[in-house]
């Protein structure tokens, strides 16, 4: 479905429509110039469309609206810490100061109507600058027939289309944990009426005010190279049915293709090799980062990634690969471990998914390996007649794909770990189970930790594991994007290695280094930022004089 006739010269480019790309394009829009979206994939939203669609933002008025205190101070001392050295502080505080303008521009922008999840504390609210409350925003639901024609470009979610409700009714039915508590009725007659939750609902909202004021879409395209004149980025090489063209843009390309996680050789140089299984779209392959190295530009925090741990159920597939699925409520609730391949425990199993999985990538130089690869999640029939797993309701056993045994030692076998380091780890969580305290690792004591446990228990995410059958989830090394790439500057500008910005070319999303560096601030951070240097760069190339063709 291509809007613009061939060749045709734009204001500003934009590749990838994700909401880095769409609030980019808004942002220029608004300011009357003329946008184009150029996505390879058939639909629109990119990972953000498959996310739970959450907003993590600093000192937004939502909060204070509620009586919560925050302010920059706060945000900054807490983001450096989690950044570990890895982002600039000029890129944090661009973050903090321009955050609370984006929502406030996207909610007078479009339908949004952003709400405080006052369920959701920051990762470590605990930290020096970390809160317990308000700064994840929940972005709604949204009816795709207001897309009209574009309503099935929508990109959908493998997991979420399914269930449409917002992230703050997945909380107050009790989702995760007493499924049956859900209003059925509401959300099947949801799905007949077309309405969409979580990441779609949130790009639905910016993509139907993209389409209200104007902004133009090629969409199926890919973007090749950029076209380059006496050192600015006057546009784009692109590919459709196999021919090839030339888009120009007289005021900028806003590159907003998402990461490298899909990209095995990619992944090796820069990470490694330990991204095995990520729970993103498998168009990320790093058609941006790539674009962006044959400029030599300075790059930065490629060892990261939004981190998660995932599980893939045998057969599953999403857009012709494996579908993996991030794994967030199994390991949090009570009757439930984490172990290695010598049956013991290694890691908080309640932790925020992207510092758990950090636990996992433990190298031993004695023998060049990493001794918690694999690793299992280990529950027990308590846990499976109390709570849902994966696809199965309480009470109903797992897929006999699972792997089971009649006794934890039997387990073991079938899994190829260790017995007796298995039957001893469980025997030991199961006594502070009893006492309600994990004195290893602490679990279920940060406020982060009881989100996704059972507020019915005295410690929300323990419990002993006593009952057979006994069963095993291989967790594989996931995540929901890279995050490394250009670096940028305050207006989200791409920089060269000497720090001297390329005219014409800015970043935004994860093809840009994430100003989170090492960290992952609370849920919606990675959005947040997204959407926030896509406006930055939007407003900046919409402002500054014409360009030279």
């Amino acid at each position: 479905m291509e809007t613009v006739a061939e060749g045709r010269e734009t204001d500003m480019l934009v590749v990838g429509s994700g909401a880095a790309g769409l609030v980019a394009a808004l942002a220029a829009r608004t300011e009357g110039r003329s946008v184009t979206v150029v996505e390879k994939a058939g639909t629109i939203g990119g990972t953000t469309a498959t996310s739970a669609g959450v907003v993590w933002v600093p000192n937004n008025r939502h909060m204070r609206d509620l009586g919560m205190t925050d302010s920059r101070e706060d945000a900054i001392t807490y983001m450096t810490r989690l950044s570990d050295g890895r982002s600039e502080e000029a890129a944090i505080a661009a973050f903090v100061d321009a955050a609370p303008a984006v929502i406030d521009f996207l909610e007078e922008a479009t339908g949004l109507r952003f709400k405080v999840l006052e369920q959701y504390p920051d990762y470590f609210a605990e930290f020096p600058g970390g809160k317990p409350c308000g700064r994840s925003l929940d972005s709604g639901l949204f009816d795709t027939n207001e897309l009209g024609p574009w309503k099935d470009r929508l990109r959908a979610s493998p997991i979420f289309q399914f269930v449409p409700m917002s992230v703050t009714e997945f909380f107050a039915w009790k989702a995760g944990v007493e499924p049956m508590n859900v209003p059925i009725d509401t959300v099947m007659k949801r799905v007949g009426d077309g309405f969409v939750g979580y990441g779609a609902a949130l790009v639905g909202q910016l993509f139907r005010a993209c389409l209200a004021c104007g902004v133009e879409f090629l969409i199926p395209r890919q973007a090749q190279g950029f076209l380059v004149e006496n050192g600015r980025v006057v546009g784009l090489r692109t590919t459709h049915d196999g021919k090839q063209s030339e888009l120009r843009a007289r005021r900028g390309v806003v590159l907003a293709s998402g990461g490298f996680e899909w990209d095995r050789a990619l992944c090796a140089r820069f990470l490694g090799g330990v991204l095995t299984h990520p729970a993103s779209p498998p168009s990320n392959q790093g058609d941006g980062l790539r674009m962006l190295m044959t400029l030599g530009v300075g790059l930065a925090n490629t060892t990261e990634a939004w981190w998660c741990p995932t599980v893939s159920i045998p057969g599953e597939e999403y857009d012709g690969a494996p579908l993996f699925r991030g794994e967030f409520t199994i390991r949090a609730l009570p009757h439930s471990i984490i172990v290695n391949r010598k049956g013991a425990r290694f890691v908080n199993e309640a932790h925020n998914y992207n510092d758990l999985m950090k636990a996992f990538f433990r190298f031993d130089p004695a023998t060049y390996e990493r001794p918690n690869f694999p690793a299992w999640l280990v529950f027990d029939s308590t846990h499976v007649e109390k709570y849902p797993v994966l696809t199965s309701l309480p009470g109903s056993p797992p897929p006999q794909w699972v792997p089971r045994g009649a006794t934890i030692a039997e387990l073991a076998s079938t899994i190829g770990a260790d017995p007796s380091g298995l039957s001893a780890t469980v025997k030991r969580f199961n006594g502070f189970a009893v006492a309600g305290v994990d004195a290893d690792f602490a679990r279920g004591e940060a406020l982060y930790d009881r989100v996704y446990g059972d507020a019915r228990e005295s410690n929300p995410c323990l419990g002993a594991l006593q009952k057979p059958p006994f069963y095993a989830l291989q967790l594989h090394a996931g995540a929901l994007g890279t995050k490394g790439g250009a670096r940028v500057d305050t207006h989200a500008r791409v920089l060269r290695p000497d720090g001297a910005p390329i005219p014409g070319l800015y970043a935004a999303g994860n093809v840009a280094a994430a100003c989170a560096g090492a960290g992952y601030p609370g849920a919606g951070a990675t959005i947040a930022a997204a959407m926030t240097f896509g406006y930055l760069a939007g407003r900046h190339a919409a402002s500054i004089g014409d360009a030279p063709h």
